[in-house]
């Protein structure tokens, strides 16, 4: 049957920023989702609050809001919009919370929107905890023994009726496991329970019977209207229930059902789908079974795309999102084609012929302080994946795709020799390197069944290991590797030619090939045998023992597949296609981890857009399921592939493109740079060399030196000695960093010498080409990125970002802001001019990033990073124009003149990035910023009042912001008067002010009432006391110097992980505009609660010789104008005045006070009040009936002057200020746009040949209107 012809306009919601438990596999399925709706000619709204996503370019949503995902701004876009439907299945959670609380509160109904893709009742059966139980009851599945509870008496009340510990805790409605967790005893099962009814947006958490130990599956499954149902992807869990599934290595297919068990299964998920009542789309199901005994229950169902979604996608083929949102209007499987074979329908289930592995990837080296236990609360922030011929060989593939100096299981010089009590502990505890430590415990002798005991991983798995395991001691132990040769200590240590290397130490290569085709990486065999990876890379080739790569074509070669996505194994046939065009490799980022996540992706994406367009054949090497970029049909070929030089190599060798790019996905591909320009790889863009100079701190400060830049006193450490040299020379406090790294990795700010010599034994590794940075470090500097993109001759700045924190805050966890609201031109100037010299001096050829410090007048370089940068798709946002695809265009040989980018965009409107930070997963960690970044993701407030930007950043960045309580101020004496407006408007929200006894003292000579604080050192009850018992919302704290600072993080580390505090080192100025804006903004969202239509309580009756209009203003449009429009009305100003032109088609126009005497010409800005206000814009569209203000060629003026469109102009949108719409007279409207005209002085036939005079505006209560 055909689709839904009802429906013509379909609102898609987001998940919203990058946290733990969501990230860019949301990103991924709204793409696809965009994509499939709009190939079938809907109309596609899109609202989401990430900048870093590919969904929110432009070109995939028709209309796209970058807007707080809350129920009251989307119930405002529905309002505009007037979609037909509403599709909240793509945006994980987040979307689905969303549209569950538009359902609720009958906005929906209010505004005729149809949810699909799941029902509200669908919905409600899968996610609430007591509902789906009794649903899986009734169909006759085993569910674990639990109880709903609603609060602590429930909780203690059901956790007697289970009768035994441990216990799981899982919220309703919450995001990868978020506030739940296993309780071993009565004290733990009320602390997680009451903070999982807090997160709970129902206030409701399921308390369960533990299945720890048992083994976990998981189904993706997909229904159509018709009831046909597939299962897409079976997903095995490495880990045994009580680790989060996200947390788990996964493997699909299922390895250890046998067949009758994965059909009872199978037959199980169908009924699950069927009972929730999920018709149109997809869902995950996920099951346990008893090691022993087979017994099988029904966990929990997802009643939408998921992260499990995406991995299944990628694992089949198979584009789930694209088929739900198909599914979703209307269409059944059987009527959606394979995109991969272009013969089978949708209906065919998946077959495949190889193994799939996920591994998690965890970045606890960010947070030491954590407790790095894996519960069934979710703490990894990405995953890579890797496909094989069997598990073995995809398990070491996707351990050496994790960026974690990994290259396989064992035997890769990195294994930690740990004694066996320690080794015990850490097998039985769930933990992040637990599949490293089951290697080391094989090495150590130890038996399957000892193991087993430990972990509850299955035997099969543990079997799989332990030949591993053997393998790479037989590989050590081997008559070849015990060659003469090997009496080299040193690893690494030979030198020979590879037609000295293949027989001396490799045979024939029988043995070599074996090992390959167990996954074993050059490295691992290259550290069994004393030889650099390049050595055993030499002689596999004078052996031929080389990859050949399969197709990913979701039937097991059944039929032809038309899209290339490869995987590399060896000893089978090679699938390769050549094309005989010209080629470009683009390098990806590899899995997601703070420091380096979707932004990058990002880039790449644009990349291989902006190639294909100039006609090449693009190919995506990359290892995350997670991604854009790794979606069979973003790039021509795609590779997934650990991005390793051994696998990158085989690659390029293999396909032979004119060049790789290794600029667009972070530290990831630069950290190969130097090895493929060695290996004779061609590289585009910017080359090593200038990379290497940007990275390498001498030759950095002889850069600048050269060019007569201002940087901070610094040097370079490969001792501790050195560095404490070096610190004592520039002054401490010293900020001291490693060489190449990302994301702040391993940053401190240091205060004197024993925390240095502490930092250098024991935060970093330290070699002579890789030293360690020490930089003065700037106190109360403000701090400056900018993104520029050049073509090696011109350079043209994207945008330059002032932060919002002061410098010492990563770039990466700090808000900023564009256009700069505080520098001077002169020093805006500076900035540009030293952008472009270092651009030249290192010959870019692509983007740049550069950042400064600003103190005073004085600009200071601090790094350059001649790549993308994590910004770029915030500014390209912001600017609107794609950097990254300029970027890539001027690689494949391009001119910026070319590109028609020759000057600086400076945007009307501000924008405001903020940082999203997983401390909620991390209990007991420093919350406080410092210099090595936190975050995990990002979302983006868009303005033309900068504090109404900050304030929707504000609201998109969770948690949500209070309302209520009492402010902790203490501020250090420089920021003691900028601190006073910013109390007094807390004090007019509501808000009570406590302060430490300097910063109170200055509040009250001020006359603001505050209540006195004792510091840490000066008595109880203290500030932390006051925490501790939640009697603080906010904090405002500007700490100086290292005692103060301490004192910071203290108060930060016992802070309600669920209220962190808002800032910690905002500048005065920024918080002040904040507050007075979120004061407008609060009232407007109160006024919205009582008036969905966003309409103010006056209105204004517009009396004219032809009749009398009314208009009702908006409240969420244009204050400043609107406050203006009344003001001259009431005056009388507009008394008089004429409809002095008339354009047929478009609009009224009038209120010229000029026009009341014909001799003078019609001017803006003479003769009344309040002419010149800064112009307002906003998302209302210029339709019939919008009143909008004329304003002067000057953006940052408007005169008198207003029209009434006489029908749709949307070229006028975000041009003039709209600010109201005729709510009576429309005959009146019509009436005066269809008078006679004739030409006016200008010639354009316009003005009326019969005067339409506004005798007056009143300005009345708008229920005084019938």
């Amino acid at each position: 049957m055909p689709r839904n012809n009802d429906l013509k306009k379909i609102l898609l919601i987001g998940s919203g920023p990058i946290v733990i438990g969501q990230g860019c596999e949301f990103d991924y399925s709204g793409v696809q989702a965009c994509k499939a709706l709009r190939e079938e000619g809907y109309q596609v709204v899109l609202v989401n609050s990430n900048p870093a996503t590919i969904m929110t370019d432009p070109e995939f949503a028709d209309r796209t809001y970058i807007e707080p995902i809350t129920a009251e701004v989307i119930e405002a876009i529905i309002a505009r919009e007037k979609p037909d439907a509403l599709l909240p299945t793509m945006g994980g959670q987040t979307a689905l919370n969303a549209a569950m609380e538009l359902y609720r509160n009958g906005a929906l109904a209010r505004h005729k929107v149809k949810l699909i893709g799941a029902s509200a009742k669908a919905i409600a059966k899968g996610e609430d905890r007591q509902l789906f139980k009794e649903a899986m009851l009734r169909i006759g599945l085993n569910v674990p023994r639990s109880g709903v509870a609603r609060s602590l008496a429930d909780v203690g009340r059901i956790a007697k009726e289970i009768g035994t510990f441990p216990l799981i805790i899982r919220p309703a409605f919450t995001l990868g496991g978020s506030g739940g967790g296993i309780a071993y005893n009565p004290d733990e099962l009320d602390q997680i329970a009451g903070r999982g009814l807090a997160m709970s947006p129902v206030n409701e958490v399921l308390i369960e019977e533990s299945l720890v130990g048992w083994k976990e599956f998981e189904m993706e499954v997909m229904r159509d209207r018709m009831d046909n149902c597939v299962v897409v992807c079976s997903i095995e869990n490495f880990d045994p229930m009580g680790v989060h599934t996200g947390d788990s290595i996964t493997v699909a297919p299922v390895q250890t059902l046998t067949d009758k068990e994965y059909q009872m299964m199978r037959d199980a998920a169908f009924a699950v789908i069927r009972e929730i009542g999920v018709e149109t789309g997809g869902s995950n199901i996920q099951f346990a079974v008893h090691p022993d005994n087979g017994r099988m229950v029904v966990i929990e169902m997802n009643p939408r795309v998921s992260r499990s979604s995406a991995l299944a996608s990628k694992a089949t083929g198979f584009p789930i999102a694209k088929i739900a949102a198909k599914l979703a209007v209307g269409y059944t499987l059987d009527e959606i084609k394979n995109d991969i074979t272009r013969e089978t329908p949708a209906c065919f289930e998946p077959t495949i012929d190889y193994c799939v592995v996920k591994v998690p990837r965890f970045t606890f080296e960010k947070f030491p302080q954590a407790d790095s236990t894996l519960t069934t609360q979710m703490k990894s922030v990405g995953e890579a994946m890797a496909i094989g011929r069997t598990f073995k060989e995809a398990l070491q593939k996707a351990l050496r795709s994790l960026e974690i100096k990994r290259f396989g299981l064992c035997g890769d010089g990195a294994d930690k020799d740990v004694d066996l009590e320690t080794l015990r502990l850490k097998l039985a505890i769930p933990n992040a390197e637990r599949i490293f430590y089951l290697a080391q415990a094989f090495q150590k002798g130890a038996s399957i069944d000892e193991i087993y005991d430990l972990t509850k991983i299955d035997k099969w798995f543990l079997r799989n290991l332990e030949q591993i395991v053997v393998t790479q001691k037989q590989i050590e132990q081997s008559a070849l590797a015990s060659h003469s040769i090997r009496v080299m200590t040193e690893p690494w240590a030979v030198t020979l030619t590879a037609d000295q290397i293949a027989p001396e130490i490799f045979g024939n290569g029988d043995e070599l090939l074996r090992a390959k085709k167990l996954g074993f990486s050059d490295n691992q065999l290259g550290y069994a045998n004393s030889l650099k990876p390049a050595g055993v890379r030499a002689a596999r080739k004078q052996l031929s023992i080389l990859p050949t790569y399969r197709l990913v074509d979701t039937c097991a070669a059944e039929f032809e597949a038309y899209t290339p996505y490869y995987y590399s194994t060896y000893g089978d046939e090679n699938e390769r296609r050549e094309s005989g065009k010209r080629k470009v490799m683009i390098l990806g980022g590899g899995p997601n981890r703070i420091g380096q996540g979707i932004e990058f992706d990002y880039c790449c994406v644009h990349a291989a857009f902006a190639l294909r367009e100039l006609g090449f054949e693009t190919i995506m090497v990359n290892s995350n399921p997670e991604t854009v970029s790794t979606d069979y049909d973003t790039s021509d070929k795609l590779y997934f592939e650990p991005l390793t030089l051994e696998d990158v190599l085989n690659i390029y060798e293999q396909e032979k493109p004119e060049g790789v790019v290794v600029q667009f996905g972070g530290q990831t591909p630069l950290n190969l740079a130097d090895g493929l320009k060695a290996a004779g790889v061609p590289i585009l863009g910017t080359q090593p060399e200038s990379i290497e100079t940007a990275e390498d701190r001498k030759l950095f400060a002889a850069m600048l030196d050269k060019l007569g830049l201002r940087q901070t006193p610094s040097g370079s450490a490969v001792s501790t000695n050195e560095a404490v040299q070096i610190a004592t020379k520039i002054g401490y406090p010293v900020l001291v960093r490693p060489s190449f790294v990302l994301g702040g990795r391993a940053m401190e700010l240091v205060y004197n010498e024993p925390d240095l010599r502490r930092y250098m034994a024991s935060a970093i590794e330290v070699t002579p080409d890789r030293p360690v940075l020490v930089d003065r470090f700037l106190e109360d500097a403000i701090e400056v990125d900018v993104d520029c993109i050049s073509d090696g001759e011109t350079t043209v700045i994207g945008a330059i970002m002032e932060h919002i924190e002061e410098a010492g805050i990563h770039s990466g966890d700090s808000a900023c802001v564009i256009p700069t609201f505080s520098l001077s031109q002169k020093v805006l100037a500076e900035i540009a001019s030293a952008t472009k010299a270092m651009a030249r001096e290192l010959n870019v050829r692509g983007l740049m990033n550069v950042q400064f410090a600003v103190k005073g007048e004085d600009v200071y370089v601090l790094e350059v990073n001649p790549r993308a940068s994590r910004t770029v798709p915030f500014v390209s946002k912001a600017i609107g124009l794609p950097l990254a695809k300029l970027a890539a265009k001027i690689m494949a040989g391009k001119t910026l003149r070319e590109l028609g980018m020759t000057k600086e965009i400076v945007p009307k409107h501000f924008s405001v990035k903020e940082a999203v930070f997983p401390f909620l997963r991390y209990q007991g960690v420093d919350i406080s910023l410092g210099p090595e970044m936190k975050s995990t993701g990002e979302v983006m407030g868009m303005d033309v009042d900068l504090g109404l930007a900050y304030a929707k950043s504000q609201m998109a960045a969770p948690p949500p912001l209070p309302k209520k309580g009492n402010v902790f101020i203490s501020v250090k004496d420089s920021d003691k008067e900028s601190v006073i407006p910013v109390a007094r408007e807390f004090v007019k929200l509501g808000f009570g002010i406590i302060s430490t006894s300097g910063t109170a003292e200055a509040l009250l000579e001020a006359k603001i009432k505050v209540k006195k604080v004792f510091k840490l050192h000066e008595g109880r009850p203290n500030v932390l006391d006051r925490i501790k018992n939640g009697d603080i919302s906010f904090i405002i704290n500007t700490p100086s110097g290292k005692i103060p600072r301490e004192h910071e993080v203290q108060r930060l580390k016992i802070c309600d992980r669920d209220r962190p505090p808002l800032r910690r080192k905002m500048k005065m100025s920024i918080l002040a505009v904040f507050l007075l804006s979120s004061a407008l903004f609060a009232a407007e969202e109160q006024q919205k609660e009582s008036n969905p239509m966003n309409a103010t309580n006056e209105v204004a009756v517009i009396k004219t010789s032809g009749g009398d209009m009314v208009v009702q203003f908006w409240t969420d449009a244009a204050s400043n104008t609107i406050d203006n429009f009344k003001k001259l009305a009431r005056a009388g100003f507009y008394n008089g005045t004429i409809f002095h032109r008339i354009v047929k088609g478009f609009m009224i126009q009038g209120g010229d006070p000029n026009s009341k005497d014909p001799a003078k010409e019609n001017r803006y800005g003479e003769g009344g009040p309040g002419y010149k206000i800064k112009a307002e814009f906003n998302d209302h569209p210029h339709e019939r009936g919008v009143i909008s203000m004329a304003r002067e060629p000057d953006p940052d003026s408007a005169g008198s002057q207003f029209f009434i469109c006489l029908a749709p102009v949307p070229r006028l949108d975000h041009q003039y200020t709209t600010f109201g719409k005729l709510i009576k007279g429309d005959d009146v409207l019509a009436k005066i746009g269809d008078a006679p005209v004739t030409r006016n002085s200008m010639g354009e036939n316009s003005k009326p040949t019969t005067r339409v005079v506004i005798e007056k505006i009143d300005i009345v209560p708008a229920d005084s209107v019938k």
